[in-house]
């Protein structure tokens, strides 16, 4: 088994800690970003979106860090996907929320249009109306996220146990500090991030994106 990612990539950290997680034998192999190694013909081969991650089980091939993730569990055996029909919508309900709606506008909206030179608006104005939209929609979600989807009486995203959902919706949430936020207008969103950073496999997979964040002009950038 063999997974094509960058370690600075939103999308391919949830699924490098799931692996360390669960001590999955699987083959981790860097397509670097940065060097456009992604949009190169022998990548293109294998995902003609250009882009990371890319899991291949032998000749089944999958490209979207979503189902990726689900496919793991499944695979393992893992009880952060449970069987159960409504347990397991709801992890689905959750991790769809998080790539239609905080995704959008935190990551593309807020975050890499600051940070990413690719993704920066021709033009100053049209980057400013982007940030300013991304901004604006990015607080309403991370606010639902905080009151009502999180709430003060649940670990985890989805109750009391840690479920995929968990290490999908961290990896995103946590693009909020790349920018310098430090979360306290949603101190439940803290907590569950903070427990997520508890995990010993962290330090270790966000190592890069920390980095990445080291770098940049703090206080500068517009946060949430």
């Amino acid at each position: 088994m063999k997974l094509y990612y960058h370690p600075a990539s939103t999308t391919s950290r949830p699924l490098v800690m799931f692996i360390e997680d669960h001590g999955i034998p699987a083959e981790l192999q860097v397509v670097d970003l940065f060097t456009g190694e992604h949009v190169a013909p022998p990548y293109a081969a294998i995902n003609p979106n250009c882009l990371v991650p890319v899991l291949e089980d032998g000749d089944f091939r999958l490209t979207e860090s979503s189902a990726i993730l689900k496919y793991l569990a499944d695979l393992v055996d893992s009880p952060t996907y449970p069987k159960d029909l409504r347990q397991r919508a709801r992890v689905n309900e959750m991790m769809d929320w998080i790539n239609t709606q905080l995704n959008r506008d935190l990551a593309y909206g807020t975050v890499y249009v600051q940070v990413f030179p690719h993704h920066k608006r021709p033009s100053d104005e049209a980057q400013r109306a982007t940030i300013a939209w991304g901004q604006e929609r990015a607080k309403r979600w991370l606010g639902i996220l905080d009151q009502h989807l999180l709430g003060s009486d649940k670990a985890y995203l989805c109750g009391a146990q840690l479920t995929i959902a968990d290490y999908y919706g961290a990896s995103f949430v946590h693009l909020a500090e790349v920018v310098g936020s430090d979360l306290k207008d949603y101190p439940n969103v803290r907590r569950w991030l903070d427990r997520m950073k508890s995990r010993p496999t962290w330090e270790k997979v966000y190592a890069a994106i920390n980095g990445f964040a080291q770098q940049l002009p703090r206080g500068q950038l517009a946060s949430v």
